[in-house]
């Protein structure tokens, strides 16, 4: 059995011991003070006291930010997807290290609200009877517990998923991230999720939605077949990645906003990528994190993106990675559509017809 029967198998009973009090505290202090010793001198404060005292920091979260976009692609009927993406969960209990605990209470001050957004995007999508797609970081590294609601959040809904860096990182940035790093982990990490990571198709009325990992900023020859594999069906396709495909207008705000470090985007042509790490110098033992060698395109990318540009059937292209809303056309036919990062409440409300 993997882990998403196994733990699906009980999923209500753990969801139900996981309920959290109020913006994170145990919900047993939120009903009585402790009556535990107190320093000599301090009074007891009042019930009505405490709880203004316990909840000051707590304020009311933004609701989600729902971008609606109405895409005509030649379904057979109208239907609604709801994307999201780096929703950056960070969970992990006792089967952890204490490394990874303390990066777990690190990450956490940095994306602190992804599960509670995840959660309203689930219960926005059920209301609203939208189809769930998630473009990768749901988790932002590997650990048992991430894994384990992973598998229990996929499998309360129907979702459509392409992976995500952080799916594969152990401890964020700490390693050289290739095909090998993430072979370590790929089983364990595939095991929680519905569809395959690598490659992936769903035809949904007659759309034919097609997930790739680019999360290295590369795409193979073996996805390129398959790709050409899935266009010769003849449906209009909509492509999931978590690395936006190179575009001029946001690969221009990106190295503005990086001052020229990188775009952090995939097939940006090598005159583009030959200049990134401006201003930054390594020392010969971290020269793996150099943005013009780990980001620099591949021939079989570039033929890809090419090649991709010229397929008529390509309607959309939905991302992340970046964590801000950002929308171009990628081809004649297609736009490609950021959405912003999940932990922060972005969410595309996507409708087709």
């Amino acid at each position: 059995m993997d882990r998403r029967s196994f733990l699906l198998s009980g999923a209500a009973a753990l969801l139900a011991s996981q309920l959290p009090g109020i913006a994170g505290v145990p919900s047993g202090l939120l009903t009585e003070p402790s009556a535990g010793p107190r320093k000599k001198g301090r009074a007891v404060p009042a019930d009505e006291d405490y709880m203004k005292r316990i909840t000051r920091e707590v304020k009311p979260l933004a609701p989600l930010n729902v971008k609606e976009i109405n895409l005509k692609v030649g379904a057979e009927s109208p239907f609604s997807v709801l994307h999201l993406s780096d929703t950056h969960i960070a969970r992990v209990d006792n089967r952890d290290d204490e490394r990874k605990i303390r990066l777990a209470a690190k990450r956490n001050r940095w994306a602190l609200w992804g599960e509670h957004y995840l959660d309203e995007a689930m219960r926005y999508a059920a209301e609203y009877g939208m189809y769930l797609m998630h473009t990768g970081d749901l988790y932002d590294f590997v650990s048992e517990a991430n894994l384990d609601m992973t598998a229990i959040h996929m499998g309360a809904a129907d979702w459509f998923v392409s992976a995500g860096n952080h799916e594969y990182s152990k401890y964020v940035g700490e390693a050289k991230e290739d095909e090998a790093y993430k072979a370590d982990s790929r089983d364990k990490v595939q095991g929680a999720f519905p569809n395959d990571l690598t490659f992936a198709s769903r035809i949904i009325n007659g759309v034919n939605f097609v997930s790739l990992d680019d999360v290295y900023y590369n795409i193979t020859e073996a996805q390129h077949a398959l790709m050409e594999a899935e266009m010769k069906k003849g449906l209009p396709v909509v492509m999931l990645c978590h690395v936006p495909l190179y575009t001029p207008k946001h690969c221009d705000y990106e190295l503005e906003h990086t001052k020229g470090k990188a775009a952090f985007m995939t097939g940006v042509p090598l005159e583009i990528t030959s200049n990134y790490d401006k201003g930054i110098t390594y020392t010969p033992e971290k020269e793996w994190r150099r943005r013009s060698l780990s980001q620099r395109a591949d021939k079989p990318t570039l033929d890809f993106v090419a090649w991709l540009k010229e397929q008529k059937l390509l309607k959309a292209i939905l991302c992340g990675h970046l964590h801000h809303f950002f929308e171009e056309p990628f081809s004649k036919t297609a736009v490609e559509y950021t959405v912003d990062a999940t932990f922060r409440g972005g969410v595309h409300a996507i409708h087709f017809r």
